[in-house]
């Protein structure tokens, strides 16, 4: 029962990912490699499938093999977080609280990005 509930999670954040590929307001990377966790959890099969998908190729590959992520795929991982979180920043006009948390999130967000994850060329 457990693995069956993996898989079907699995599947949601496949989609969402595929989605994020092509809506800009939606993350693509963070679901994707969700996704990549509940499949290796859910059978040994869904995960050899999955990580033969051009999608994990081109988005997670590098990264989970340690050579990093590609200018591009950090500049728009960046780019989004800033934008959605940029959008809870405005509408925390009255929140000044949540606001500080909003950009202790986006700095540790960018130095993760900038300074721990390696650029691949």
């Amino acid at each position: 029962m457990r693995k069956t509930v993996y898989a079907a999670a699995g599947f949601i954040c496949l989609g969402i990912g595929v989605l994020g590929v092509v809506l800009p307001i939606l993350p693509t990377v963070p679901f994707l490699m969700a996704a990549a966790l509940l499949f290796a959890r859910a059978s040994q099969r869904l995960d050899a499938w999955f990580k033969d998908t051009s999608l994990y190729k081109k988005h997670l590959e590098g990264y989970v093999a340690g050579r990093g992520m590609t200018r591009a795929t950090k500049i728009r991982i960046m780019a989004m977080v800033t934008l959605l979180l940029g959008v809870g920043f405005v509408m925390m006009d009255r929140a000044p609280i949540g606001r500080v948390v909003l950009m202790a999130v986006w700095i540790g967000h960018v130095a993760y990005f900038t300074f721990r994850v390696k650029t691949a060329e």
